[in-house]
Parts: structure tokens; sequence; C-alpha cells
């Protein structure tokens, strides 16, 4: 026996973790290429000639995204074939990159709708491309949680991805609507996504560690949902409630959490009039800790 053998790596598993890693780097490589490709700009270009900070920040959560998503694709089990295992790789992987772009598109569009998201990542707006990114990575810790909840690849699996997709991105859109009230409460109505398009980076930061975090919430959905192929109704309904239980109970408990650790320190004064970008990446940690911990406890 080989050393190998004795941990179990077979030869034809070695070979479809290859094919898996392969079909991988491929994808990542796309990603990258049509980040430039979807804005009509040259990635090459503004990565490493203009130096655009923000247009690789994009670019970063793009890719980081799409490498999330592709966990969810490779299982680690044999498949019956090698055919099969290159076909059901490239299936989840590109259909994971086509709903990354496309939760970008409605982010961009319903959440994020009071100015040109492309543009201002362009002009090098690094507040616009950290919540862009964020956004991305939300979207696919979502989805990767979607693939390991489904079974299969049937018609019936891709309907249920997509429909938890879209129950995501409302919940998305409902957490920035909830992150925009209570800034113009807090700022005499000013417009939070206007603060972002003046560049306010710790605003950034704040709110991407809202997003992530309902993000990792929303995985623990997948423990208590059973999938069932063709209970498209079902299905949807569930999601939407076991995420909509999620977003306030873990509204709550940042709330909670961030008024201990953060004890004496004004939140709205730091990070919306003063910028503090400290105090924003202590409150991004805080919010996807608390995330984590909820979700390990309801695994």
């Amino acid at each position: 026996m080989t050393f190998f053998q004795e941990y179990g790596l077979t030869q034809q598993l070695a070979i479809i973790l290859a094919i898996d890693l392969s079909i991988a780097i491929v994808l990542l490589a796309l990603m990258r290429y049509l980040q430039g490709w979807s804005i009509k700009v040259n990635s090459s270009a503004e990565l490493a000639e203009r130096d655009n900070f923000a247009f690789g920040i994009s670019t970063a959560g793009a890719v980081a995204a799409l490498g999330i998503v592709l966990t969810g694709a490779i299982t680690g089990e044999a498949a019956p074939s090698y055919l099969t295992e290159a076909i059901g790789m490239s299936a989840y992987g590109l259909f994971g990159l086509v709903l990354i772009k496309l939760g970008r598109f409605l982010h961009d569009k319903i959440a994020l709708n009071e100015f040109a998201k492309n543009a201002e990542i362009l002009k090098g707006n690094v507040s616009v491309a950290v919540v862009d990114a964020a956004a991305a990575i939300a979207t696919a810790i979502i989805i990767r949680a979607v693939l390991m909840w489904a079974e299969d690849i049937t018609l019936d699996t891709f309907i249920a991805i997509f429909s938890a997709f879209l129950i995501s991105q409302l919940m998305l859109v409902l957490l920035t609507r909830l992150r925009e009230h209570r800034y113009a409460k807090r700022n005499q109505n000013a417009s939070m996504q206007h603060a972002l398009v003046q560049g306010q980076t710790a605003l950034a930061l704040r709110h991407s560690g809202y997003m992530i975090a309902m993000a990792l919430s929303f995985n623990a959905a997948s423990h208590f949902i059973i999938y069932q192929p063709t209970a498209y109704v079902t299905n949807i309904i569930g999601w939407f409630v076991f995420s909509l239980i999620m977003l306030v109970a873990l509204s709550l408990l940042i709330a909670l959490v961030k008024k201990l650790v953060l004890a004496g320190i004004n939140l709205a004064e730091e990070v919306e009039k003063q910028h503090n970008i400290g105090i924003a990446a202590v409150e991004m940690a805080i919010s996807i800790a608390v995330a984590l911990i909820l979700t390990a406890l309801m695994a």
C-alpha cells in the first residue's frame, strides 16, 4: 500500500481532483477578464498602467467570490466517470459565475440605485469598490451554501439554486435599505449612497461587514430546510422565512455585541462624521464574528 492509498487518495480520485483544479483555474482566469469586458475596458491597463486601486479591489472581490462558489462545486468524491465530473464542475462553476455577475447587476440597479457603480470604480472610488467586492463575496457565500444544500445536476437543482439566490438578493436589498434608513436618521436625512460616492471608506467597511455577515447567517438555513427537488414554492418560502428571521436575529445580536465590545465609543460620530477606518474595521470584524458564531451554533 502506497502513502497516498493509505490516506484514501486513489488514482481515480487524483485525476478527478486534477480535473476540478484545472477547470477552477480556467474559470478564475475567465472571471478576471470578464471584469474588464463587462465594462468595456482593458483589465491589464486598469490594474497595471492606470494603477486603479478601485478596479483592483472590485476584481479581487469577483475572483474571491468565484473561488468561494467553486468550493461548493468540489465534493472531493469520485464521480462515476471523468466526463461526468468535468461536466458537473463546469456546469456548477459557470452557473455560479453567471449568478455572481447577475447578483452584482441586481445589487447595482436595485440596492445601490442612486449612482453608476462602474463609472465610480473607473474613477478610482475605493469606497464603492469595497462595497462592490463585499456584495460579490456575500452573494458567493450564499450560492455556495445553496450548492451544498441541493443535490444532483438536474433542472430542478438549478431552479432550487436560482430561487434561493433570488431570496438572497432580496435580503441584501432589505439590509441596504435598513442601513440607509438608520444612516439618514442620524445624519439629517442624508443619503448613505451619496456618502459612498464621496469616498467614505469607513462607511463602506461597516456596510460590507453587515452584508458578509448576512450571507454567513443565510448559510444556516441549509441545515434546517430539507431539499425537495420539485417543491419549488415550499423551497422559496422556506428560504425567505428563515432568512428574514436570521436577518432580524443577526441585527439585534450585532447591535448588542458592538455596544459591549466598543463601549464608550460613539460609533455614529467616529464612522459617519470622522470617517474613522479603524473603528469601522472593528465593526466589520464584529459583524462577521457574530455571524460565524451564530451559524456554528445552528450547524
